[in-house]
């Protein structure tokens, strides 16, 4: 491995010169910049990270904790994790909870022992369920700083970076009650979340502030063993009037779209559907699903920014919460 010393030598100056060129020091002639980067390059020079963790008391590196890795908008919002990282020098290291609490223990446990400067997380399921968080204290009382994204707790004192769940759940049933929708369903597979209670809210206000209404809420929670195939055939069975549907998480507004045009159901003429799906799923619908946009790379991109900005200026300061704005995006299952 190229040292510093070896490229001083071949460069007959001094170390110091070397390091204040490769960063660019006002010190240091554009000329002899050159220089040393074009000998760095040739020799393939990388920095000692290890020496230059240990100067500067830290590593360049994140951590980013997320639940489940197949889901796209946890791999979208790791891409701008991942983008924005690297475009401000630092490196991340990834783990995936797989939705378990054990697992995010173990996560922070291991990363938060030097490897990391700060963390980024997505807290698990089964944390959220059972409201363990102690584990995510304990790294803030190391001073390493955390911003949560997306699904979050009230009860950590950290920075975060969240859509406007009630917000867009509120807006999206808005939209099907103005189409003169008389009979709206909610599906959800996330309701033990945060974001899948508070889109459920969004969703009882909306109807709650129209007077001419007539109908109670239905909710209809897919839990894990359930079968979504079986349960919005079941749904259609015992409402057949259902004319407006509002999917909450990422699969269900698809299959209820899929199961509606078997049954003959003129999409959106009779039936209009919402869901919280990402334009992953849209070559796979036809009528292609509105849907509420979450933006997740920006809010991979705003958890960096935070991050750092809480890296450089400590941990003394009042935390934030970052809110990333949605869209409902009209497509060809809505009017």
């Amino acid at each position: 491995m190229v040292t510093l010393k070896q490229l001083a030598e071949k460069l007959n100056v001094s170390i110091s010169t070397v390091s204040k060129a490769l960063h660019e020091s006002d010190e240091i002639s554009k000329e002899t910049i050159e220089r040393v980067k074009a000998l760095a390059k040739h020799l393939n020079y990388q920095p000692n990270k290890v020496a230059l963790s240990l100067k500067s008391n830290k590593t360049k590196t994140l951590g980013v904790i997320i639940p489940n890795i197949l889901n796209h908008f946890f791999a979208k919002v790791l891409y701008g994790i991942e983008e924005e990282a690297t475009k401000k020098g630092y490196d991340i290291m990834i783990c995936i909870s797989n939705e378990s609490y054990v697992k995010e223990l173990q996560s922070l446990e291991v990363l938060g022992n030097g490897s990391v400067d700060g963390f980024i997380i997505s807290i698990a399921e089964e944390t959220q369920i059972k409201d363990q968080t102690q584990h995510i204290e304990s790294i803030l009382q190391q001073d390493l700083p955390v911003v949560m994204f997306d699904r979050v707790s009230d009860t950590i004192d950290c920075d975060k970076v969240i859509i406007d769940d009630f917000g867009a759940a509120y807006e999206a049933t808005k939209h099907l009650l103005q189409e003169g929708r008389k009979q709206i369903v909610l599906l959800s597979d996330i309701e033990e979340l945060s974001v899948g209670k508070l889109r459920v809210n969004g969703y009882l206000k909306a109807l709650e502030e129209t007077a001419n209404y007539k109908n109670k809420p239905i909710i209809i929670n897919i839990r894990n063993n359930d079968s979504i195939e079986d349960t919005i055939e079941a749904l259609y069975n015992k409402y057949p009037k259902i004319d407006g549907i509002l999917s909450v998480d990422n699969t269900t507004g698809v299959v209820a779209l899929h199961k509606a045009l078997k049954r003959g159901i003129d999409v959106p003429k009779s039936l209009s559907i919402i869901g919280f799906s990402d334009e992953n799923v849209l070559p796979f619908t036809e009528p292609k699903l509105s849907t509420v946009s979450q933006h997740a790379i920006d809010i991979g991109k705003a958890s960096v920014d935070l991050l750092l900005e809480r890296i450089t200026d400590g941990t003394h300061k009042a935390s934030k919460v970052k809110t990333i704005k949605t869209n409902l995006v009209l497509r060809g299952t809505t009017k």
